[in-house]
């Protein structure tokens, strides 16, 4: 039998498992999923299960069932293309005729000094359940620090003062606003909804180092109980340890079907791959969805044509009954409709709906 390997179980390696066995996969051919959990985790809705608002097991989706994929659970270590070898921590290596790369990102410190030893994350399930537990055990009236004032942490934010009226929340961001690559308008609506909930936004502030209770604005010490870090990711650290052509945010080069262009029978999506696009669960379902029509044509002996993916645009949310969404590169959207939004879009995924 041959062997489709697919590494990761997020929001891309799951499309293209779930793509295939909907369409066509060879007699000949198995496919493995490798993951750590049996189960996805939504990643977009990570920032919920810190804050408290809901349980791990609302934010789960259950793998397929099918005989056709065979489900593996284990801690990669490393990949080796030149011997299609995939190698783990604490098993035998698995070998693959085709292979798919869909780690997901980790959180990236930007070299500050005790970024990562003092600051709690919510880019993983494991990570998050640790969040969600020193959050929640804050003593009342506490300072919860958030680092990043891009999408994740605005939602962060704005869903822990909904399960913590009484904590005191500040973003901190070097830039001039929360959410400065969007547009003013949505901007503005977003500041003002953290003005109104008493969430302290500190801008043009530069971290220097973090110690523990302590952020170095250069010279300027500011005093928290708790710091959560979202500002900035980057590829999984087996992508980074492939000596491989990169980008400049260290995600691998691919060509147009998503193979890198050494090795034709590897294929990247989601956060390790270099798209011109800003990494999102709607970019890597659109991948997986690419790449699961790449290996049916190849299969069949035939060209692959690919469109051009479009994203449909960005949602978030301000807890439960507000949010803001860009439709587009234009369209702002505000108020309880993108929340709705949002709500149906997490409820599709929970279901393999898209």
């Amino acid at each position: 039998m041959k062997k489709l390997v697919i590494l990761g179980g997020g929001y891309g390696g799951l499309t293209v498992a779930q793509e295939l066995l909907d369409g066509d996969l060879p007699a000949d051919t198995v496919m493995i999923l490798v993951d750590r959990m049996p189960y996805q985790g939504l990643k977009t809705e990570y920032y919920a299960l810190a804050a408290g608002t809901v349980s791990d097991k609302d934010i789960r989706v259950s793998f397929p069932v099918d005989p056709r994929l065979i489900l593996k659970y284990g801690e990669v270590s490393s990949v080796d293309p030149e011997n299609k070898l995939v190698r783990f921590d604490n098993d035998e290596p698995l070998s693959y005729d085709w292979l798919v790369i869909a780690l997901g990102c980790v959180d990236k410190y930007h070299n500050i000094p005790g970024a990562e030893e003092y600051s709690h994350s919510i880019q993983s399930l494991s990570s998050t359940r640790k969040t969600y537990q020193c959050a929640n055990d804050i003593a009342p009236y506490g300072q919860v620090s958030i680092v990043g004032g891009g999408l994740s942490g605005v939602e962060m934010a704005a869903e822990l003062r909904e399960s913590r009226p009484d904590l005191n929340i500040r973003i901190i961001d070097r830039g001039a606003s929360v959410l400065s690559p969007f547009p003013d308008k949505l901007q503005r609506f977003v500041r003002e909804w953290m003005t109104e909930h008493d969430i302290e936004m500190r801008t043009h502030v530069s971290l220097a180092r973090l110690e523990s209770g302590l952020l170095y604005n250069q010279q300027e010490i500011i005093h928290t109980d708790m710091t959560i870090w979202t500002a900035g990711i980057q590829p999984s650290p087996i992508v980074q340890q492939l000596d491989l052509p990169k980008d400049n945010q260290g995600r691998l080069t691919i060509n147009e079907y998503h193979q890198l262009p050494d090795y034709t029978n590897v294929y990247v999506v989601g956060d390790c791959a270099s798209l011109p696009f800003s990494p999102s669960g709607q970019a890597a379902e659109a991948q997986g969805k690419q790449v699961a029509e790449v290996l049916q044509a190849l299969w069949k002996n035939e060209t692959p044509r690919l469109g051009k993916i479009k994203l449909k645009g960005v949602l978030g949310s301000l807890g439960k009954k507000s949010g803001f969404g860009l439709m587009g590169k234009r369209t702002v959207m505000t108020g309880k409709m993108p929340r709705a939004l949002k709500s149906g879009v997490l409820w599709m995924s929970k279901f393999h709906l898209g």
